[in-house]
């Protein structure tokens, strides 16, 4: 099994104290957004982590579903949010980016069998059908939360919540939406398809307890 990465979460030796967005400078309101986002961030990336991990793979598929659709909740936040504009033109540097492989590796390998699927790629400009993968998704989703994890760490507030909720929009909000159908799909056709005799079966016991 691959080894996963170790997301970093702790403050990087960037002093907010020379930002221009140090958090006192930010809002209540936006501190109180970017800490919530904070938190899902976290939540997701350790459930995707774990996941990966293939410690529980018979509940893979539920807690993928229930991770997506709480980060979706989250960056729906984001982008029902004015433009968060930041305190500079260019964004800070936070160091390399992390390195995904080993979890893209190991999420491939416990997906395997289900990971590939298809879909519209544009449903309001077009009807053009493309492939995917779930692991690619999650991955996408991965990395965008962590780059603005690393600037919420450093104390560049208002560039951890640009960076969300640009990416939100731009690629893991859509992302997210499609891995979140699929992913209940395939929950569905594990529950729902069963074979005829086993259905009768079951609807019987429910029905003469």
């Amino acid at each position: 099994m691959p080894d996963t990465p170790e997301i970093p979460t702790q403050p990087s030796a960037t002093s907010p104290d020379v930002r221009a967005d140090h958090p006192a400078a930010a809002p209540a309101d936006l501190l109180e957004v970017a800490a919530s986002v904070s938190a899902e961030a976290r939540r997701f990336t350790t459930t995707i982590t774990e996941v990966a991990a293939g410690a529980n793979p018979e509940v893979a598929i539920p807690l993928l579903l229930l991770a997506v659709s709480d980060v979706l909740a989250a960056g729906a936040r984001l982008g029902a949010m004015v433009d968060v504009v930041p305190a500079e033109r260019f964004e800070p540097d936070v160091g390399p980016d992390v390195d995904l492989d080993p979890l893209r590796a190991a999420l491939e390998n416990v997906l395997d069998g289900l990971d590939e699927y298809t879909e519209v790629d544009d449903p309001v400009l077009g009807g053009e059908v493309v492939s995917s993968t779930i692991s690619a998704d999650l991955l996408l989703i991965v990395g965008a939360l962590s780059q603005g994890q690393r600037h919420h760490d450093a104390g560049q507030v208002l560039e951890a919540l640009w960076w969300w909720q640009f990416s939100y929009l731009s690629n893991w909000g859509e992302r997210g939406s499609a891995v979140l159908r699929v992913l209940q799909t395939v929950l569905a056709h594990l529950r729902l398809d069963v074979d005829d005799d086993v259905a009768a079966d079951a609807e019987f016991q429910a029905l003469h307890p």
